[in-house]
């Protein structure tokens, strides 16, 4: 059994790691201020959230939109955020692996990954010569290092697989 404001501090915990994995991911600065309210805003209530749900109250409370209401809900129906597990999903590690390269820092690999769909290192390829990387915020490198970086791996890849061929 639940304690009375156990469902308000897994919201809230819930919450503030969202908040976390979107700054990291250069998110919006207004949302992951949005959900660090409502999390502060939701641990200090003196009702259990699912009571403030049954009474069809949850966008009275300050802070709390529609959106973050349709998470609550989906948090008391289910135990989970889906928006929460995709973004508690990890980076896969050949993506990971793109942090050696020259001013790739986890935070902008992540950005890159979750935000603008650079999933391959052609893609990375594709938007370094674009010289639209540029204007991602976070990217002080010089382009022309990591283009060579880019396609020094890629050679290198391409060696390891012609290696392994039968």
């Amino acid at each position: 059994m639940t304690s009375p404001h156990q469902h308000n501090q897994q919201v809230a915990t819930i919450f503030r790691s969202m908040a976390e994995r979107l700054a990291a991911q250069r998110a919006n600065p207004y949302r992951v201020r949005a959900y660090r309210k409502a999390a502060d805003t939701i641990e200090a209530l003196e009702e259990d959230i699912a009571d403030v749900v049954a009474r069809k109250a949850l966008e009275d409370i300050e802070g709390v939109g529609r959106d973050l209401a349709d998470k609550i809900e989906e948090f008391l129906k289910t135990g989970t955020i889906q928006a929460y597990e995709v973004l508690r999903t990890p980076l896969p590690d050949a993506v990971k692996a793109w942090t050696q390269l020259p001013g790739l820092s986890e935070s902008l690999v992540a950005y890159l990954y979750t935000r603008l769909h650079i999933t391959t290192l052609n893609d990375l390829e594709r938007l370094v010569r674009s010289h639209m990387l540029r204007t991602v915020p976070g990217f002080s490198g010089s382009e022309e290092r990591l283009l060579e970086a880019i396609l020094a791996s890629q050679q290198q890849s391409h060696v390891r697989k012609a290696e392994e061929a039968p």
